[in-house]
């Protein structure tokens, strides 16, 4: 079941006439067929950010195996914060700026780049570098947009252990395709923030209340936000004082793009970059108990 269909069903059996409430069953991915799949990683070293990150889509089968022509596509990078991209406390301008080139160039009707910011949006948006990497893009079928807080729905997700119910955004829920675009770094809280971690980013309500019991709250938002694909940005790394970080000497330059589908695979793999075992971070253990993936390095095949 794709995205599209998905939110047909949902349409059809759990909005609220009159609300602003989208309620949308978790039991409803149940009536997908599973995959059962070994899940890929690709990964691409290199010094031309624009290139390892074009390489990484294309060791999976390109960007047309994920968006096809005429979709509208969210891409949510993590641009949450008023840092330049040296810093690694966001994804860096070259990695996001090529992954938007690339859905236009698989044909996509209208490509949104957005992220709900902790900093202010404006000044994370402008030195982050991010606004400005895809603006020099000059197409019109681009837009980086701010968050508006109205476009807020709650959704519940009946699989989840925890976070039953939380306000999600919408664009994202009603977009064809959703592409997350996460920085490899550490976090105070959580440890890391890689692929799980970034959907924090697209949630509202009181973000505060998700860090009570905030490794399973990171996996139970994963059971509503599905990502089609996931570029985590290890170009350079933030290894202290995360998520926001501020001195250079906390980055590690790694040149290195991760690709996939699957965003717990992905996060076994990103962990191991900051000398950390899977089991080590423990959203990643309860999105793998939730069935959002596979956590077992020995059973992921890297391309």
């Amino acid at each position: 079941m794709d995205r599209r269909e998905f939110l047909k069903r949902v349409a059809a059996l759990s909005v609220v006439a009159g609300t602003s409430r989208l309620v949308m069953p978790q039991e409803l991915w149940a009536m997908a067929p599973a995959d059962k799949a070994q899940p890929l990683v690709a990964k691409v070293q290199g010094s031309n950010y624009a290139n390892i990150t074009s390489d990484a889509v294309q060791a999976l089968g390109g960007m047309k195996k994920f968006i096809n022509a005429g979709e509208t596509v969210v891409v949510k990078p993590n641009m949450a914060w008023d840092r330049a991209p040296e810093m690694a406390a966001n994804a860096h301008p070259d990695v996001v700026r090529r992954v938007v080139e690339m859905c236009l160039e698989a044909g996509a009707k209208q490509v949104k780049v957005l992220d709900h910011t902790c900093d202010d949006a404006r000044k994370a948006y402008t030195n982050s570098g991010i606004q400005a990497a895809v603006e020099s893009l000059k197409d019109s079928r681009v837009k980086v947009e701010f968050v508006d807080e109205r476009r807020f729905v709650e959704v519940a997700a009946e699989k989840a252990k925890a976070l039953k119910k939380w306000h999600y955004y919408k664009d994202i829920l009603e977009a064809d395709r959703f592409i997350n675009i996460p920085v490899a770094k550490h976090h105070s809280e959580a440890r890391l923030t890689l692929c799980l971690k970034n959907m924090m980013g697209a949630i509202g309500g009181w973000r505060g209340r998700c860090h009570v019991g905030l490794h399973q709250n990171i996996a139970d938002m994963n059971l509503v936000l599905r990502p089609d694909l996931h570029v985590l940005d290890a170009t350079r790394i933030l290894l202290r004082n995360g998520p926001k970080g501020g001195k250079i000497e906390d980055v590690v330059v790694k040149n290195l793009v991760f690709a996939g589908a699957d965003p717990v695979a992905l996060d076994a793999v990103g962990a191991g970059l900051f000398g950390l075992k899977p089991q080590d971070l423990g959203y990643i253990v309860k999105a793998y108990e939730l069935g959002r993936g596979e956590m077992d390095l020995q059973k992921i095949k890297f391309v």
